[in-house]
């Protein structure tokens, strides 16, 4: 009797500080709630959510995106301006002519909402399932991370529930091919944090294609006309390129005293630590692609909202490139 209990005891320990392994494939958590379970409903709304989403093309290679995991209803709308940003981008050949991009990453960085731990929590599985299939993980990476810094570990509950990762994966499904991911969970969002994670991204994707994801909704809770006033600011900052404009804006907008205001980023550590990976693999530029509340959507009252945005961070061509694009479009339109 005392042996058993000392395993029992030995497991829970093992469980709650994250050595025991999950499993190989993360199921869905959100699908039936967030998304449609059905594969084809699930992919005839993404399909209109696309269709929908008309933006002007992006001259450079897309490095990252910045997108929100909200239900479907509320923020599909939104996240699918930054797919778009991506679809039928060659990922490989950073060029949008030839065949859809195989063999590269996508390391998409979101929140954790169920748990707390120190560091930064990738997963260390074969797969992450959706109603479209499984996306594979790309566990070269994934140890690399656990190898370079020891603050990066497996924590398997961290992403048993969570949906910040989960929601993106669908719309990868539908505008990409041939990519693995790297699905990161934070919860400290410290700089000390960012940074290291940052580092050690820089150095486990050394030598690889790759695109960053970060996921996160905006502000959190206040009414209408002050969640555009906060999310107007916000989204200034991300322009600026500066991860550190992003963070004085959140503890600025803290102070401020808006009612029901709980945070300007519920993503706040995944956005910081994207524009600043993004910085150093080349990134000079964002577009702000599309911007919403959840009191636009019929479902949505104004009375307490959540903000949602899509960018793109990317690296613009060189001036020559620039020059000689402008003229072939230009030659275009005189014929």
């Amino acid at each position: 009797m005392i042996r058993r209990i000392c395993l029992i005891l030995m497991i829970s320990l093992l469980i709650s500080t994250g050595f025991v392994r999950g499993a190989e494939v993360r199921e869905p958590a959100v699908a039936g709630s967030f998304y449609p379970a059905s594969a084809d409903q699930l992919r005839k709304m993404i399909e209109g959510f696309l269709k929908k989403a008309k933006i002007k093309r992006i001259e450079g290679d897309p490095v990252a995106l910045i997108l929100p995991h909200a239900g479907y209803i509320f923020s599909g709308g939104v996240a699918a301006y930054a797919f778009k940003a991506i679809e039928g981008f060659d990922m490989v050949q950073g060029s949008r002519f030839g065949a859809r991009g195989s063999g590269f990453d996508v390391v998409i960085i979101g929140p954790s909402h169920h748990a707390s731990f120190p560091g930064a929590s990738v997963y260390d599985g074969k797969a992450y399932r959706t109603p479209l299939g499984e996306v594979p993980i790309d566990r070269d990476v994934v140890r690399k991370l656990l190898e370079i810094d020891n603050t990066i570990r497996f924590y398997p509950s961290a992403h048993a529930r969570e949906h910040s990762i989960e929601v993106v994966l669908p719309f990868l499904q539908m505008t990409l091919k041939g990519f693995k991911i790297v699905p990161i969970l934070m919860y400290d969002f410290s700089p000390d944090n960012c940074k290291r994670l940052s580092d050690a991204l820089i150095k486990a994707l050394k030598g690889r294609k790759a695109l960053l994801v970060a996921s996160s909704d905006m502000s959190h809770y206040p009414s209408y006309e002050d969640a555009r006033k906060v999310d107007g600011e916000t989204i200034k900052a991300v322009k600026s390129l500066n991860p550190e404009a992003v963070r004085q804006n959140e503890l600025r907008w803290m102070k401020a005293g808006v009612k029901e205001l709980y945070c300007t980023l519920c993503g706040l550590g995944p956005v910081v630590t994207v524009m600043e990976t993004a910085k150093r693999m080349g990134a000079d530029s964002v577009k702000v692609l599309k911007y919403a509340n959840s009191g636009d959507v019929p479902y949505g009252g104004k009375s307490r909202v959540v903000g949602y945005m899509a960018a793109v961070i990317y690296r613009q061509p060189p001036l020559h490139s620039r020059i000689k694009a402008k003229k072939e479009v230009a030659g275009d339109a005189d014929i």
